[in-house]
């Protein structure tokens, strides 16, 4: 079984906190890196990839939608499509242009890792051959996806990447109630759980809001620092590492 990691940023965040993913990322598994500005991103152990190369859709989304209005305010980010278009790009574009690997975690840059994995916790924890996708879940809150798994051997996961392309080439993200990536992401998988199609996916989460991954397996490998206070003090405080 073949493992590969993704992630996003660009070199302003690099400087900010993603400096510290590639300082700490001790995993197995190839990792691949997609940026819309490479410059000072280390390329050691690890493929920088142009997202705006690689995924042309991308950058038209974002000179097409870059400026809408986005609420200054706490709560406007989930409003912010082209904010987090980026993951949803890179993350399909892994899917849909894989061939080598059995299984893609997407994850974000704003992690710090402790514990090494291997193929064993991942088929133990995280995989599952009947399941589409991994997820953290949060009950009626929109799921955490800082970290998604998808199987790549699935029969439905690249229609699902390419549903996902199709939210943001079309801009029918924008005609969601949120249109950040994690509401997209459960959006379609919903749609892809119904009846009508029946697909089978694995939640980790327990269920309730705040900082699942923290709570779930994965906080005891490695830390997600989102939000503004974690990254100032660069740790979560309910981690468990």
């Amino acid at each position: 079984m073949e493992i590969a990691v993704v992630t996003t940023l660009n070199n302003k965040l690099y400087k900010q906190y993603g400096y510290k993913f590639f300082e700490t990322y001790n995993w197995p598994f190839y990792l691949a890196v997609y940026s819309e500005n490479m410059n000072g991103i280390p390329n050691t152990n690890h493929i920088v990839r142009s997202i705006f190369d690689e995924v042309p859709n991308c950058e038209e989304f974002v000179n097409r939608n870059k400026k809408r209005p986005v609420n200054p305010n706490p709560d406007g980010f989930l409003q912010d499509a082209v904010r987090f278009c980026y993951k949803v790009y890179a993350y399909t574009d892994m899917i849909l242009n894989n061939e080598d690997n059995d299984g893609l975690i997407c994850i974000d840059a704003d992690s710090v890792f402790y514990k090494p994995i291997d193929i064993d916790w991942i088929k133990k924890h995280i995989h599952r051959d009947d399941c589409m996708m991994t997820y953290l879940g949060r009950g009626k809150h929109y799921s955490e996806c800082g970290f998604l798994y998808f199987n790549l051997k699935h029969p439905k996961v690249k229609k699902y990447a390419k549903d996902m392309q199709q939210m943001y080439d079309t801009d029918e993200v924008y005609n969601l109630i949120e249109c950040h990536d994690s509401y997209v992401w459960d959006f379609v998988r919903k749609k892809y759980e119904s009846p009508l199609i029946q697909v089978k996916n694995h939640n980790i989460g327990d269920g309730k809001p705040g900082h699942v991954q923290a709570r779930s397996i994965l906080g005891s490998v490695y830390d997600h620092i989102k939000g503004p206070k974690r990254k100032k003090l660069m740790r979560s405080p309910e981690a468990k590492v």
